[in-house]
């Protein structure tokens, strides 16, 4: 009798093993026949799941992503305030510090190889970039997407100092100061309302 294969499961399986396979080489360095190689299944097998290292490398992408907000929702449940939220992110951000490093860093390899407007066109890019506003949004109660995208545009830079090996940032501290600033900048924003309103 034939093997009956959850093809969507499979995918998911190989996708998971090639994190550490691109973060290895970088997402330019590393090819298929490598990739395959690393995943112990014939380059065919993996053709037939990702016509293309960029198709591959998206879907890892928004595994991750998938992967990212369940992780961060479970770190942060329970938290009642803006304040605890961030920094209950501070720390889960900074526990996977190396893991983000890496991540960041094999996004910038992945822009730098790609034609700017099929970036700017990538479904895929957009589905995680809308994702993680709305986990923002979810997550930290913060309903203002440029408010949102100030908190991610915040972690993105707290990422890219300690890639840098930035010891003077601390991304616990950093997360706590924004939760100080966010409470005070929205108390503020309430209080106008309800004068105004």
């Amino acid at each position: 009798m034939p093997k009956i294969v959850d093809h969507d499961l499979y995918r998911k399986e190989l996708l998971s093993k090639c994190f550490d396979l691109f973060a290895q080489k970088g997402y330019s360095a590393i090819t298929m026949r490598q990739i395959a190689e690393g995943l112990s299944v014939s380059t065919g097998t993996l053709y037939h799941y990702f016509p293309s290292k960029k198709a591959l490398f998206e879907q890892l992408m928004e595994e991750i992503c998938e992967q990212d907000i369940l992780m961060a929702r479970a770190e942060l449940a329970g938290m009642q305030s803006l304040q605890e939220r961030m920094e209950a992110l501070g720390k889960f951000l900074a526990k996977n510090e190396d893991y983000y490093i890496k991540w960041f860093y094999l996004q910038v390899d992945f822009c730098q190889h790609q034609d700017s407007k099929d970036f700017k066109d990538s479904v895929a890019f957009k589905r995680a970039t809308d994702r993680y506003e709305k986990v923002v949004s979810d997550i930290l109660g913060v309903q203002d997407p440029k408010l949102a995208w100030f908190i991610l545009s915040l972690i993105d830079g707290l990422i890219l100092e300690r890639l840098m090996n930035n010891e003077a940032v601390s991304i616990t501290e950093q997360c706590a100061l924004l939760g100080k600033i966010l409470t005070a900048y929205l108390e503020k924003q309430q209080a106008n309302q309800t004068s105004n309103g």
